[in-house]
């Protein structure tokens, strides 16, 4: 794919120096300009000395260049998303089209901190066989924060499939852009609503390779109300896809919490049958599994899926 297939505007990043690589963040967005602009900015202002390219990626909407100053080795281009609409087609646009070595992925309602590169960067050097490098977040919701910061500098294929590790979150993670077009493979457009895309690419990374963590929070992640919330037949497909698509989830620990959102998402979908049945099957593979519990609950009436959701995120968790 062209540059110009993409429509992107302003010059390319410069050629990249031996001493540090340089990397091409990509921000998709979508309708939020002052958010995107908070984003945009926590690029810039990397404490990192290699060449940095912004290039924000618009979906479904006109491209518009972000009304910000761009100073020394970095460089803001902006383009359009020309494959999938959605989150997943976004990104691909622009790893397909960036001028870094290295890619990385920021949400454009996130922010990076200043050293957040730099300390990745440190990382890879450290660990050159990883697959990527992720970090710890901030996590910002209600007007309340949570950090979650990775317990290792190691995350692997077992961390994963043991639990989601919602630490390692998709504005964290920094990759070599041929390896993660040539093995990695890029985001997978084809999930249904591309719910759990990252979670996807994180497995197909680790099966490669495990990924190496910098054990502090270097991303806020400003998180509000799931797009998913009021699309539970979507988040039901979605998990059917994963199961099917990578079988080292079929662990009976992981399988018992897969099987626990099945059954919250039945319910808030008003399924109370089906919620009650994947329940069963939760809380069978692992009593300690909350969602199972709950999913009976909500089915039953007793508690209603937005005060649930709204109560995990109070404490910085996900249902």
């Amino acid at each position: 794919m062209s540059a110009e297939d993409a429509t992107v505007t302003a010059e390319r990043a410069a050629t990249p120096t031996d001493e540090w690589p340089s990397v091409t963040a990509i921000i998709p967005t979508r309708d939020r300009p002052e958010m995107l602009r908070r984003a945009v900015l926590s690029v810039l202002g990397q404490r990192y000395e290699g060449d940095v390219e912004c290039l924000v990626i618009f979906d479904r909407q006109e491209p518009a260049r972000p009304d910000v100053a761009v100073q020394g080795n970095r460089v803001l281009n902006i383009g359009r998303n020309v494959r999938t609409p959605g989150l997943a087609g976004t990104r691909n646009s622009g790893a397909l089209i960036a001028a870094g070595e290295y890619v990385a992925f920021l949400d454009d309602d996130d922010e990076w901190h200043p050293d957040k590169l730099l300390r990745q960067m440190e990382a890879l050097r450290r660990e050159p066989g990883a697959s990527m490098a992720t970090c710890g977040i901030v996590l910002a919701s209600g007007g309340k924060t949570h950090t979650r910061v990775p317990r290792e500098t190691s995350v692997t294929l077992d961390d994963l499939t043991t639990s989601r590790r919602a630490e390692v979150h998709s504005s964290t993670l920094l990759m070599r852009r041929d390896r993660f077009i040539d093995e990695i493979g890029l985001i997978d457009e084809e999930i249904p609503g591309s719910y759990g895309e990252d979670y996807d690419v994180l497995l197909r990374a680790a099966k490669i390779a495990p990924l190496v963590a910098v054990t502090e929070p270097l991303v806020t992640v400003n998180w509000t109300v799931s797009y998913f919330n009021d699309r539970w037949q979507t988040m039901v497909e979605a998990i059917h896809y994963h199961l099917e698509k990578h079988p080292e989830l079929k662990t009976p620990r992981n399988l018992s919490r897969m099987y626990g959102r099945l059954a919250f998402a039945h319910a808030a979908s008003g399924e109370a049958r089906q919620a009650r049945s994947w329940a069963r099957r939760s809380i069978g593979l692992n009593w300690m599994q909350p969602r199972g519990y709950i999913a009976y609950l909500v089915s039953w009436g007793v508690l209603r899926p937005a005060w649930v959701v709204k109560a995990a995120h109070a404490v910085g968790r996900g249902v």
